[in-house]
């Protein structure tokens, strides 16, 4: 199966977790998974009072410089360390 195969599997997948990942965990997924499709962020900083969007943009901007195929074996990793400890439906 290629990286991107897995990337597809593992976006699928994170949809069928036993519960809600944290917080944390829901902005390193967002990070690495706009990393893995889009590439570097290319939005401007929302402002310092839209606290979650400033959040998601953080998340995705630390991602910076990471290749596609990187961000998406992290993001499978992740995802597999998640199906770990909280389970799938």
């Amino acid at each position: 199966m290629s990286v991107q195969e897995e990337f597809e599997k593992a976006a699928q997948e994170v949809k069928e977790l036993a519960s809600e990942p944290s917080n944390e965990d829901k902005l390193i997924l967002y990070g690495l998974f706009k990393q893995a499709t889009i590439g570097n962020c290319n939005i401007d900083k929302p402002g310092y009072f839209n606290l979650k969007d400033k959040a998601k943009w953080d998340a995705w901007n630390a991602k910076k410089g990471t290749s596609k195929e990187d961000a998406q074996k992290d993001y499978i990793k992740k995802v597999a360390q998640l199906i770990e400890s909280i389970g799938k439906k």
